[in-house]
């Protein structure tokens, strides 16, 4: 067998390298170290060093170079372990599929969350998830809508939990429920308290809304557009989430919209905050779960939705398509 060093020139044509071999040249790229990547992947140093060799062999090139000192990468063997890392992430996520497939609702599952509604349906979620599914290892990632599309769409996230409609193509929404917004004010405000305020009442108001990125900014935009406000009124972003955005408002420095669900945490922050309901038809948002069309778990998908459905008949909202 040739030195590992010093490779045949020419690939063989019929050898194809193994994932064993693979995986012990991308420890080797990692450490630079045969002893640490043998460690690191449980393999011996020998074995770890012959399955070097043989991928060398395999691909007919040079991918180290070694010192009496250290081992280093060579030109070849740098830009061949990015591809050896993809190659390695793509098998893990394909046996990820697999056991999830086996085994609905155990594994891994990667929820992105907007920030308007993490912190107020995520106790709902959490507390269905570990009554009926104790296995599924959820993991949740609170970020703004375009980050969340652009992670489902990479692969990095399975499933959000956001505002729809979305409009982006190659993703399958899951409809939850509806639910109205509600203007609060601060303390003396001529609207505090008061139900049926008719939307266009905000064609004047002092409106305080979250910074650019937040969907939640957009929405409220729209229904402002909707009551007939041009411009003529001022809109000032003051805030980037929530919490701070109801300490303005109740510092005197305007309104502003939240959704139904976020009203009882936030309000309880301050005794100078006040809310009021809008005239039927109330303006509101829909939070529905999106996958990517045609993902593996699809049905898994499907069977959470409607769990939460009924789960969140609790909530200040109207569910869609009925309970579990």
């Amino acid at each position: 067998m040739a030195s590992p060093y010093n490779p045949p020139r020419g690939p063989h044509r019929g050898k194809q390298p193994s994932f064993s071999q693979l995986r012990a040249f991308v420890a080797v790229a990692e450490h630079l170290h045969f002893r640490d990547a043998a460690a690191a992947i449980g393999m011996s140093q020998p074995a770890l060093s012959g399955a070097v060799s043989a991928l060398e062999e395999a691909l007919g090139v040079q991918l180290l170079e070694r010192t009496t000192r250290k081992v280093l990468l060579s030109p070849a063997g740098e830009r061949l372990a990015v591809r050896a890392r993809t190659v390695l992430d793509a098998v893990a996520e394909l046996m990820e599929e697999a056991e999830a497939a086996q085994a609905p609702f155990t594994g891994v599952l990667r929820l992105g969350v907007i920030p308007t509604v993490a912190p107020y349906l995520l106790p709902t979620v959490l507390r269905l998830v570990h009554r009926r599914w104790p296995e599924l290892d959820l993991q949740v990632h609170e970020e703004q809508t375009s980050s969340l599309l652009e992670g489902l769409a990479a692969g990095r996230l399975d499933l959000l939990l956001l505002a729809v409609p979305l409009g982006v193509p190659g993703i399958t929404e899951l409809p939850l429920f509806d639910e109205d917004f509600v203007l609060v004010t601060p303390e003396g405000h001529p609207l505090a308290g008061r139900d049926a305020i008719p939307r266009e009442a905000l064609k004047e108001l002092r409106l305080l809304l979250l910074d650019e990125g937040h969907c939640l900014r957009d929405q409220a935009l729209d229904i402002c557009r909707e009551a007939g406000r041009t411009g003529g009124a001022e809109v000032t972003t003051t805030a980037a989430g929530l919490a701070t955005l109801v300490q303005l408002v109740a510092g005197g420095l305007g309104v502003t919209l939240l959704p139904r669900t976020a009203v009882a945490v936030e309000t309880a922050r301050s005794t100078a905050l006040w809310t009021g309901g809008f005239a039927a038809p109330a303006p509101s948002r829909r939070i529905a779960l999106a996958m990517r069309t045609g993902a593996a778990r699809h049905a898994e998908f499907e069977e959470l939705a409607q769990a939460l459905r009924g789960a969140m008949e609790e909530l200040p909202v109207r569910v869609v398509g009925g309970g579990a």
